[in-house]
């Protein structure tokens, strides 16, 4: 997100000679395509020559995975509820909805890495599993970070509480400590396991004292002559003062307390009281704080991080958040090997006992393989105002930038790009304007995908993309000869043009095949036959063929005669028209009045007009049959109009 100017890193890519090949790259929306080319600068390379390879780069590989789209999948829900917190609430009324949605992100995530550990188990294939096993050891510095920001931020622990807290995080990444239990404990002679001592130290180092205490009964049992040794230490281990943020004890009566603890433990240690058995001598060193004595326990407490929370426990149980950063720095650089750097995990996470909550996200961003969890964070945060302060320099804020990136990545996917859809909906900067670039790219293979899309733009009244979408489906439709389809498409668009075309071919295949298609469509365009006049034509037409078929003769010739009176219908249509008219000509009541027959004749003179003389390349054949049909119109109309005369005449009488 910063120092963009720096040089890029190489990434060698396997298979690919850097000195001999020169390399084109195509972007997509989601990966990169590497390919081999033979172009040299100076054009001397002789044409001919095809490229090898092709690879493709993903930038987020995580979204194929099966197990990890659940992850994506619940984790929208959270998202989705979290934005509809309302704003007008008071902080304080906020922060346990806050915890709580926390919380369930972190849950989610446990439940993904146990389905990994799972899968990784049972499966055969070694790379397979190799890959799961990655994944869930990435999962765990995820929900690692995630709930140290939970305790540090989200929640803002005050002091003596804090350290509570942190117990519980180091507890709950270090589980070891309790498969080890079960072993112990489930063999014949607990005592005399050879992590007897390790289980009970453990207990001790993670503050665990019932635990302990436990653990040494079943010692102190075998070894009658020590057992006031063990009562000794079973005392000095419940006597532990643990601060009760729920109890009326203030923290200066805790802290007197617990130095009384402290220098109680102090005595014992100077008498000698634990000098017969190493073991408990070394937990005593530990409950008073001793740094060489927890250091030399460095295998056991596995991690700084560990060491740190454990240190405090025993030295400073009341630390403020402020001084974390001062106890952080100087546990990890004891703990840690000086000749090598920090991993990324150590270095975010002393980002976080530093309150800089930004470097946890930038070094996240680096880290991690994809953009789930710094978004996901960084959205929470953001709601729970940590984040006001904190702009960047190309566009949107921070929140936005990490959001839209994430959902840019969804939208790579078949079908979690519907996710993605929600979270543009939430960045007010350039959401809307992602997801009308990215919703044109999304492939439309099938209609039910398509209604999908079109509905999704409907309702965000994205009116170009809507109508681009109709216009696709609808030449689709057209091109694989689904008239019905084509229109239904072409009139969602509400493309004049594209309709009248339709309609033509409508009108085409009617003159071929003597019927309509689709029926039901056309009987019930409604409104929408206004889009175009030829379909205004073709839905009228069609209400002509029905009223005829309903024996509403007069009806049915006042709609045909319009047709053509208000050019409504091609010209080159008017045959047709004036052939359907003939039965009604023929019927034995009047259906066309004199005015209307003479209408009739000035339609059908209009048309032999234009005609002039005979086309030669037409057939003779077609010539002939085209005559006869005009000689039968010009008769049946004469014949018409006489009735019609003969009618109007006696009615007026």
């Amino acid at each position: 997100m910063e120092e963009v100017d720096v040089e890029p890193t190489i990434t060698p890519i396997p298979g690919i000679d850097s000195q001999r090949t020169h390399l084109g790259f195509v972007w997509g929306p989601g990966d990169i395509l590497v390919y081999e080319t033979q172009h040299k600068a100076s054009g001397k390379q002789p044409i001919g020559q095809s490229c090898q390879d092709v690879h493709v780069v993903r930038k987020d590989e995580d979204i194929y995975s099966p197990i990890l789209r659940k992850l994506f999948n619940e984790s929208h829900h959270i998202f989705v509820g979290l934005q509809n917190i309302k704003d007008d609430l008071p902080s304080k009324n906020k922060k346990p909805q806050f915890v709580s949605i926390s919380k369930n992100y972190r849950s989610i995530i446990r439940a993904c890495m146990e389905e990994l550990q799972q899968v990784a188990v049972s499966t055969r294939d070694a790379a397979l599993a190799a890959q799961y096993a990655n994944q869930v050891s990435i999962l765990l510095a995820v929900e690692l970070i995630w709930n140290l920001c939970e305790v540090l931020f989200i929640d803002a622990t005050p002091a003596g509480s804090l350290l509570l807290h942190l117990l519980d995080w180091v507890r709950l990444h270090k589980a070891e400590v309790d498969e080890k239990a079960r072993d112990v404990l489930r063999c014949e002679s607990p005592t005399r396991h050879h992590f007897f001592w390790d289980v009970v130290i453990s207990f001790v180092l993670q503050g665990r004292m019932e635990e302990a205490r436990s653990m040494l009964t079943k010692q102190a049992t075998l070894q009658p002559a020590a057992q006031a040794m063990f009562k000794r230490m079973d005392n000095l281990l419940a006597k532990m003062p643990i601060y009760n943020p729920s109890s009326t004890q203030t923290l200066p009566e805790f802290e007197m307390k617990w130095r009384q603890w402290h220098e109680e433990c102090d005595a014992c240690l100077q008498d000698n009281s634990f000098a017969s058995s190493p073991q408990l001598e070394t937990i005593c060193k530990i409950l008073l704080g001793d740094d060489d004595t927890l250091l030399e326990q460095k295998d056991l407490l596995s991690t700084w991080y560990h060491y740190l929370v454990t240190r405090l426990l025993y030295t400073h149980p009341t630390v403020k958040p402020i001084d974390l950063h001062y106890y952080a720095q100087m546990c990890m650089d004891r703990f840690l090997d000086s000749r090598s750097p920090p991993e990324p995990l150590d270095s975010i996470l002393l980002a976080a006992f530093e309150f800089d909550l930004h470097q946890v996200i930038k070094d996240c961003s680096i880290a991690l393989n994809n953009w789930w969890f710094v978004a996901h964070l960084t959205d929470l945060l953001d709601h729970c105002k940590l984040l006001q302060s904190h702009n960047l320099h190309f566009g949107s804020n921070l929140r936005e930038f990490l959001l839209l990136e994430y959902a840019s990545g969804l939208f790579t996917h078949h079908s979690l790009w519907q996710l993605a859809v929600d979270y543009f909906d939430h960045c007010q900067g350039f959401g809307r304007t992602y997801l009308e670039l990215l919703m044109e790219r999304v492939p439309l293979d099938t209609e039910r995908k398509a209604l999908k899309v079109l509905r999704i733009c409907e309702k965000r009244q994205m009116t170009e993309q809507v109508r681009s979408i109709c216009k696709i489906m609808a030449m689709r439709a057209l091109r694989n000869n689904r008239l019905g389809s084509a229109l239904s498409w072409s009139i969602r668009a509400k493309d004049a043009a594209f309709a009248t075309l339709i309609s033509e071919r409508f009108l085409q295949d009617y003159c071929s095949n003597g019927q309509f298609s689709d029926l039901d469509l056309i009987d019930n365009l409604g409104p929408a036959m206004l889009l175009s006049d030829r379909l205004t034509f073709l839905g009228k037409y069609r209400e002509f063929h029905r009223l005829y078929g309903e024996k509403h003769f007069t009806e049915a010739g006042k709609l045909l005669l319009s047709l053509m009176t208000a050019k409504i219908a091609p010209q080159s249509f008017w045959m047709n028209l004036l052939t359907d008219a003939l039965p009604l000509l023929e019927q034995k009541e009047v259906i066309f009045s004199v005015d209307q027959t003479h209408e009739l004749m000035y339609c059908l003179e209009e048309l032999t007009m234009g005609k002039g003389q005979p086309n030669p390349d037409r057939p003779m054949q077609e010539e002939d049959l085209e005559t006869t049909k005009i000689e039968l119109l010009r008769l049946a109309l004469a014949r018409n109009l006489a009735q019609a005369i003969v009618k109007e005449g006696t009615v007026e009488a």
